[in-house]
């Protein structure tokens, strides 16, 4: 047998180091450093005035974005109503809590997104949970018709003209 060759400490971060060492004070001394130098300085961060049209704009290009990646239950939440603008505050109307759910876990990439197209640091969501928003689809012929005939009456004339079915 081979006598045992005693280990040397070596100074990577992956090994554990006892939380009443001196290494461990240093190394919280250097975590603390390290996190100083990366934190921003919040005072000059831009704050230019939007309107709902911009932010709009922004909302559904960054929809798109979203589609473009595969993520389409993202996207679909960001498109179920129009959110409204209060202030910097954007108020975004959702039908359930597993949807705001949803909406929660990736609303931290939705704000830096406005916030850097928006040059405006103080944007903020608010999620209103509205169970009572109509969401009606059509899915038959018939359903889509009528669904197009009530945001444009004039259909109706056009299929009269044309003798036009379903």
């Amino acid at each position: 047998m081979k006598p045992a060759t005693p280990q040397k400490i070596s100074p990577d971060p992956a090994v554990k180091v006892s939380a009443f060492s001196l290494a461990s004070i240093r190394a919280k001394k250097e975590l603390e450093n390290n996190q100083k130098i990366q934190t921003k300085d919040v005072q000059h961060l831009p704050t230019e005035p939007f309107n709902e049209t911009d932010m709009l704009l922004q909302w559904t290009k960054y929809a798109q974005r979203l589609s473009d990646r595969g993520h389409k239950i993202m996207e679909s939440l960001l498109l179920l109503s129009d959110p409204k603008l209060e202030g910097t505050t954007i108020i975004h109307e959702l039908p359930n809590e597993g949807s705001k759910i949803d909406f929660e876990s990736e609303k931290h990439e939705l704000v830096g997104y406005l916030r850097g197209k928006l040059h405006n640091h103080d944007i903020d969501i608010q999620i209103v949970v509205n169970e009572s928003i109509d969401n009606r689809k059509a899915f038959t012929p018939q359903d889509r018709y009528n669904r197009l005939n009530e945001i444009n009456p004039n259909l109706e004339l056009l299929r009269k003209t044309f003798d036009l079915d379903f």
